[in-house]
Parts: C-alpha cells; sequence; structure tokens
C-alpha cells in the first residue's frame, strides 16, 4: 500500500503516490540545477515545463483513477526528455534527448499567434498550421470577404473558438515542435534575447534621442516650428503608409480577379478543344478563328498579352502589403519579358495578315430571265429555311452565325437587299449581285462567287432566300447580296409582306415609304412603280 500525497502543479492539484511523487520531485530538481548556470528566464521556463507536465497529467486522470503513479511519471520523462542517470546521494541530473525528441512533432495545434498579428492572430496561427506565408492567408479572407462575405464570418468565428498560444508549450504545439525541455529552454531564451534586443535597441534610441535634444538645446538649432514640422512629417507618412497598405490591397485583389478569370478561360478553351467543340461555344473576335494561326494558340497568346500584366501588378501589391515578398529574379523576368514579346509578335502578325486579308473589294454578278408573260402577276417572297437558323421573324442585319450546312461549319447571313426596277427590254429579269472581300482583287472576287445564294420560282411566284451561305474563314468579312428584279412596263407584280425587311431603293409614284410598300399590287410605269390598290386619304 503506498501513500498518497497532494500537490499543487501549474496551478492543478493533484494525488500521487510516494514513489512517483520522490520521481517527478527528483525530475524537476534535476531541470532546475541544470538551469543554474544560466539563470536567465530560469522562473518561466520551470513554469512553461510545470505547465506541460501538468496537462499530460490530466490526460492520465480519469473518473476510475485519481491516483498519479509511477508510470505515468515515466511517460511523462520519456516525452518531456528521459534521463540517462541520476544518483541519489547528491540528487545529480544529466539531460539527454533523442534524435526523435528535436525533430518535428507528428501534429500540430491551431493556436492564435498574437505575436504576429494584424488584429488577433487568427491568420498567422494558420498560417503556422499550414506551414504557409502569413501574407497568402490574409489575402484568402479578404478575397473571401469581398466575394462571398463568408470571409469576416468565418474570421470572426475562428477568433471566437480558437484560443491564443500563451505559454512556451502551445506556442511550441502551435509551430509543430515536440515540446520538451530542451524546446522550451530554447524558446524561452529566444523570446528573452528578443526582448533584450528590443530593450537594448530602445535604450539606444532613447539615448539618442537625449543626446539630440542636449546636442539641439546646446546649438539652438532647431525652432518650435520646426518640431512642429517634424510631428506633422511623421503623421503623414504614417498616412502614406497606410494609404499604400489599402492600394497594395486593392491592387492585389483587382489584379487576383483577372487573372483567375484568365485561368478559367485558358482551361474552359483547352477543354472545349479537347472535347472536340473548338471554339463553337466560346464567343471570341472573328479575327482570332480567321488567323492562319491555330486559334487556340492565338488565344493564348492573348490572354498572355494581357495576363502578364497584371501578373506583374499582383507582385508588386503584394510586396507593397508585406516586405517579405521578394522581387522576381532577373533570370525569371527576362523569361516572363520573353514569353511575353513573342505573344506580342503572334498577336501583331495576326492582327496584320487579318488587316491585309480584307483590303480588296470583289464582285460577281449573275443575271437570270425569268419566263413570265405580260398577263402574268410576278409575286415576290421571301423565305428561310429554319433546319439552318431559324427566326420568328424574317428581318436583315449584319450579323453572321455558324451553322452546319449537310455537315459542314458555314457561315450564316441576313445581309440581303431586294430592289425593283424599270425593265428595259420586254422581258422580266433577275440580277444577282454578290459582293466580298479579299487580299487582292482575284481573291475578293474569288471569295463572292463562292457566296451561296440560292432562289426558286414557281409558276409566277418568286421566293428568294433571306440569308446567303459563305466560308467560315469569311466570318470577319464584309459580305452582301444585292438582288434586283427589273420588271417591264405596264406589268404587274405584287409584294409579300416577307420582304419588308430587305426591300431598299425602289421607286414608287405615289410617294410611299418602303414601309408601306408591301402587300400591295404595283404597276410598272416610267416613272416607277404605281401602287392599283392603294386608298387615297383625302386630303383636309
Amino acid at each position: 500500500m503506498n501513500k498518497t500525497i497532494n500537490i499543487n502543479l501549474g496551478g492543478y492539484f493533484f494525488h500521487i503516490d510516494e514513489t512517483a511523487y520522490q520521481k517527478l520531485r527528483k525530475y524537476l530538481d534535476a531541470i532546475a540545477k541544470s538551469l543554474s548556470d544560466d539563470p536567465e528566464g530560469k522562473n518561466e521556463i520551470i513554469a512553461d515545463i510545470e505547465a506541460r507536465i501538468c496537462e499530460l497529467l490530466c490526460e492520465k486522470i480519469t473518473e476510475t483513477r485519481q491516483v498519479v503513479n509511477e508510470l505515468d511519471i515515466h511517460h511523462i520523462i520519456k516525452i518531456m526528455g528521459e534521463p540517462e542517470d541520476y544518483s541519489d546521494s547528491d540528487e545529480s541530473f544529466q539531460k539527454t534527448q533523442s534524435k526523435s525528441n528535436n525533430s518535428k512533432s507528428n501534429s500540430k495545434k491551431l493556436f492564435r499567434d498574437r505575436e504576429n498579428r494584424l488584429i488577433s492572430g487568427v491568420s498567422a496561427g494558420i498560417a503556422h498550421y499550414l506551414d504557409l506565408d502569413v501574407v497568402w492567408i490574409r489575402i484568402a479572407f479578404i478575397l473571401l470577404t469581398i466575394f462571398s462575405g463568408m470571409g469576416l464570418i468565418a474570421y470572426i468565428i475562428l477568433w471566437i473558438v480558437t484560443p491564443e498560444a500563451k505559454t512556451t508549450a502551445e506556442k511550441l504545439q502551435m509551430e509543430g515542435e515536440r515540446v520538451t525541455i530542451d524546446n522550451i529552454e530554447k524558446k524561452i531564451r529566444e523570446e528573452f534575447s528578443s526582448i533584450k534586443e528590443t530593450i537594448e535597441d530602445g535604450a539606444n534610441n532613447v539615448k539618442k534621442k537625449v543626446a539630440d535634444g542636449f546636442q539641439r538645446n546646446r546649438k539652438s538649432t532647431t525652432s518650435g516650428l520646426e518640431e512642429l514640422l517634424n510631428i506633422i512629417g511623421s503623421i503623414i507618412t504614417v498616412v502614406f503608409n497606410v494609404i499604400g497598405k489599402f492600394i497594395g490591397i486593392i491592387i492585389v485583389v483587382f489584379s487576383a480577379i483577372i487573372l483567375i478569370s484568365i485561368f478559367f478561360g485558358v482551361f474552359s478553351l483547352g477543354s472545349f478543344e479537347l472535347l472536340g467543340y473548338g471554339g463553337d461555344l466560346i464567343n471570341l473576335p472573328n479575327f482570332v478563328y480567321d488567323s492562319i494561326i491555330p486559334y487556340w494558340i492565338l488565344t493564348i497568346c492573348i490572354f498572355i498579352l494581357i495576363g502578364f500584366p497584371f501578373l506583374i501588378l499582383f507582385i508588386l501589391g503584394l510586396r507593397i502589403i508585406s516586405s517579405n515578398i521578394k522581387q522576381l529574379s532577373k533570370t525569371v523576368s527576362l523569361s516572363l519579358l520573353g514569353i511575353w514579346i513573342v505573344a506580342l509578335l503572334t498577336v501583331l502578325f495576326a492582327g496584320i495578315d487579318i488587316g491585309t486579308s480584307d483590303a480588296y473589294n470583289g464582285t460577281k454578278i449573275e443575271t437570270y430571265p425569268l419566263n413570265l408573260t405580260s398577263k402574268d402577276t410576278l409575286l415576290l417572297k421571301m423565305v428561310n429555311d429554319d433546319e439552318l437558323y431559324y427566326q420568328d421573324k424574317l428581318r436583315r442585319s449584319t450579323k453572321r452565325i455558324k451553322v452546319e450546312d449537310n455537315g459542314v461549319k458555314k457561315i450564316y447571313a441576313t445581309n440581303v437587299k431586294v430592289s425593283v426596277e424599270k425593265s428595259n427590254t420586254e422581258e422580266f429579269i433577275f440580277e444577282i449581285r454578290k459582293v466580298s472581300e479579299g487580299r487582292n482583287k482575284n481573291k475578293a472576287t474569288e471569295n463572292a462567287t463562292k457566296i451561296d445564294y440560292s432562289y426558286s420560282i414557281k409558276d409566277s411566284t418568286l421566293k428568294l432566300n433571306a440569308f446567303f451561305l459563305s466560308h467560315l474563314n469569311h466570318r470577319s468579312s464584309d459580305e452582301i447580296v444585292y438582288v434586283t428584279i427589273y420588271v417591264p412596263e405596264n406589268n404587274i407584280l405584287f409584294i409579300d409582306t416577307s420582304i419588308l425587311s430587305f426591300l431598299y431603293r425602289t421607286k414608287n409614284s405615289n410617294n410611299l415609304y418602303h414601309g408601306d410598300l408591301t402587300n400591295h399590287f404595283f404597276e410598272m410605269t416610267e416613272k416607277g412603280l404605281n401602287c392599283t390598290d392603294c386608298v387615297n386619304e383625302p386630303v383636309m
């Protein structure tokens, strides 16, 4: 039966048997003796060691076992640093540690680091836990706050639930260091060294200021106005430093948004290319598709051209926020500049190529007779192919749309203009004039010839396509189809409502606007069309 002793360790009461007590007391006395040669911070080191032992003992105590035994003390000594030997006669203690005790701990604990805080030390604590630079954690909170508002909420929650690293043991756990005697002593001595340097620097500054004060008083070279100006200058410097930090945050956030957008743009483009969609699902400028350079290469060059300056801005913003961010090395800077110049030259080459490809206009005219007699009434209508592209209402537009015609990708355009003029013969004549562009006259004429425009005539009804098709490479070309119907004098025609948006330059003797020419019968006269079923409004 062992005797039980009550002890106060680190502010907590423990029941400990006599053998365990003697072992613990010798252990603490040996630690105190080992620190006797260098008493700086000795009491704080002992207090932190006792706090750590207290923490370990609390883990051993359960409802069924309230007394600390010798095995518990042996386990604690093994964790804190096991001695090689000690003597009962002189109670000497030699402290040694294995390599595993000096290594990093396998686990970290999350604490708030108030020594490196801006507000509460949450970001600094997370940075220790994740082994990252604290700047990235702060930027992450800022971005989350701006985009979703969750950054501020998460910060406040972490501020509330995360304990502060107050003791040396907690600071070691926060940094992932093993809580051993050696590490505790090392940490405390580092803190004392830092405090000593701070005090020495402060003392030197005070000494310097006092000496400067005596010097100023002795020489009488500084007036009260100069002192006031110095104070104002210091205040202005602080204000500008705060403004600089704020500007740095704005630069980082703005450039980060642009860079993220560019990244997802390149990723999406590459994904669509691998899936075989290419540029079908991405709305890029026409010259990207029309260039002789593959559009995905040209797109990446454009993204590089835009993205690299914002990357430099992003790094500049980080350097404004934190002085720990290093400047890009000369090798990296020159490499980025070289890539950017290559992208610039590629885009310039593509732009020049596209600019010269539309330098000339070419025209192709096709004329067809309409086998109608003077007794026939010509009916004009516009029709569309809904399988190519559906339109709820036919209208003329310069918009060009990519469609697929019998498995071939083409450009669908509704830039068709229709006019009616008097024929110089006794025949109905139908004329199609196609206009396109090219890098020379012959190429422009060839492109115009390749424009696919169709019509049909049945009985006395002329159905004109409300669209034309052209090659996919001509998507940025200014192409147009002019349709002219020449009607002999004294012949009748009917203009259907479907042709309303396409009608232009059609003379009439009734002074009607183009919008009023549809859905009426007209007779061709010397002065142009004459409406035969229009009701003249009475003149007031």
